[in-house]
């Protein structure tokens, strides 16, 4: 069972891939994280390590305190 962490960080994630105009292919490529990881991170079915996190955030070419703003906006 996803929790609501989970969930609010996957939507964070999604929304700032897609603002970046990346597909799940391009960010696992740019990250080395597993295409299908990230999309279980998307829908909320993982939780990401805080390394998993960092790869993310540089890939996406963004801080990863943006990321966790994000993720805490969508958890209020």
């Amino acid at each position: 069972m996803a929790t609501k962490l989970a969930k609010a960080f996957g939507k964070a994630l999604r929304e700032t891939r897609n603002k970046r105009d990346m597909s799940l292919l391009d960010l696992a490529t740019a990250s080395g994280v597993d295409r299908g990881f990230i999309w279980n991170l998307e829908f909320g079915r993982k939780n990401a390590s805080l390394e998993t996190m960092f790869r993310l955030a540089e890939a996406l070419e963004t801080p990863a305190a943006e990321l966790v703003k994000l993720t805490s906006k969508y958890l209020d």
